[in-house]
């Protein structure tokens, strides 16, 4: 009988080391606030190992906002 799938015990230390230098730094997702657990820019998601599509989402959308040299859009 097969075995079920378990996750990697190699691959959690990985994403938690992730997690926590993106959060620390509050790049990507963790630059924003979550709407789904309501916690702050910066601070990890009440679920474990993972970031909610809502903070994904609002974190594209701020970046879709951004210019990326405003001195050179501003002149163009």
């Amino acid at each position: 009988m097969p075995q079920p799938y378990k996750a990697s015990t190699i691959t959690d230390p990985v994403l938690d080391g992730l997690y926590e230098t993106l959060r620390l730094y509050q790049h990507g997702a963790f630059s924003v606030a979550c709407t789904d657990c309501h916690v702050g820019p910066g601070e990890l998601c009440l679920a474990r190992r993972a970031v909610h599509r809502a903070r994904r989402r609002a974190y594209r959308d701020k970046l879709a906002t951004r210019e990326l040299v405003p001195l050179l859009a501003a002149a163009a």
